[in-house]
């Protein structure tokens, strides 16, 4: 019983920010978004839960390694039309694994960061292995979702 209580409350925790209206992001299919299909864009996110979408701001790097050798790129990120939708456009070489880490703050929500780590395949990115942090994602787990990628 007492295994059982601390999974409950080990998924209400993790539940909580998304029950509290908190700053989010959300990986989108970039073909359901016409305005992004037409700026070329591999990833599409969105902020959930948010009460003023058009005052985040994104930040956004993509991580790789090619041939042996880890890189670092920082990405020009779009804003779409939708307040709080944003693109961004292939701007790392083609050769090697990669993924694309975008980091989201609003100044509403202080010094809070959420962030998403996706995993770029068959030039778009992978939603199904994205990972949603509730802070600014570490090196350590940027490595973790980049190594899970050069598994395959």
């Amino acid at each position: 019983m007492h295994r059982f209580l601390n999974i409950v409350f080990a998924t209400a925790l993790a539940a909580a920010p998304l029950l509290a209206g908190a700053l989010t992001l959300r990986i989108d299919d970039v073909k359901t978004n016409p305005e992004a299909v037409a700026k070329n864009a591999i990833v599409v996110a969105h902020i959930t839960a948010c009460h003023s979408p058009e005052k985040t701001k994104i930040s956004a790097t993509a991580d790789g390694i090619v041939n042996g050798k880890r890189q670092t790129i920082l990405l020009k990120v779009q804003n779409l039309s939708e307040p709080g939708a944003f693109a961004v456009a292939r701007q790392w070489p083609a050769e090697g694994r990669w993924t694309v880490t975008m980091i989201a703050t609003n100044p509403d929500y202080k010094n809070y960061a959420t962030s998403i780590v996706a995993p770029i395949r068959e030039d778009a990115a992978d939603r199904a292995d994205a990972k949603v942090f509730y802070h600014a994602a570490s090196a350590d787990e940027v490595s973790s979702v980049l190594k899970q990628t050069t598994l395959e």
